[in-house]
């Protein structure tokens, strides 16, 4: 299971007036994905990174049997639940960024599918809902055309572009405003031109 470990940094959360939350990928520490907020304008926003045990959030592959990644897939779920509700005590949903990388994407799009509601903006950065099928029995609320970004290569080695464009069909249909892009030839990374539309979307 999951410890409870956040790293911050920006304005303090009781005097922040918005907050982004950054969830890394499988092995990469949460400064790794933290370092993304330096694109972004900050000012007087809370900057939250959780933290998984040993970087992992989860064993093996998104694509896997839900019951094969548990009790850790679970404990994620749970963990990035209690962040998003802490800052709600303090930040209204509208002014709440939530973004993540590969597994921390496929958290990002998890989280955010079963708890749904006018975020400020949702980047999911390569990848897509979790389970061997997508769970659509898990997902309520709506976005209320909260703004999306999701993206990924045409032949991504982790993420397959199927499992991405039915993230993107579930998220409109769920009422977010889905900007959708689609990379040939990229590798698994976060690229700048992925960084800059997500500024421009999420006015960053």
């Amino acid at each position: 299971m999951h410890d409870y470990k956040i790293t911050e940094s920006g304005t303090s959360l009781a005097e922040a007036e918005k907050a982004i939350i950054l969830i890394h990928g499988r092995g990469a520490p949460p400064e790794d994905i933290l370092s993304l907020a330096d694109f972004f304008n900050t000012d007087n926003t809370y900057v939250a990174a959780p933290e998984a045990t040993d970087y992992v959030w989860y064993p093996l592959s998104f694509l896997a049997p839900r019951e094969q990644n548990q009790p850790w897939l679970d404990s994620a779920i749970s963990n990035i639940e209690k962040l998003i509700a802490q800052i709600e005590q303090h930040i209204p949903s509208e002014k709440i960024f939530i973004m993540g990388f590969s597994q921390g994407a496929c958290l990002t799009a998890e989280v955010t599918a079963r708890n749904a509601k006018a975020y400020g903006g949702i980047g999911v950065f390569t990848g897509g809902l979790i389970g061997a099928e997508p769970d659509f029995n898990k997902y309520k609320g709506s976005f209320a055309g909260a703004k999306a970004y999701i993206s990924n290569g045409d032949n991504d080695p982790h993420i397959p572009l199927a499992r991405t464009e039915e993230t993107i069909e579930l998220f409109g249909n769920m009422g977010a405003d889905v900007t959708r892009e689609i990379f040939p030839g990229r590798p698994h990374t976060i690229n700048m031109d992925e960084i800059n539309k997500v500024k421009e979307l999420f006015d960053l």
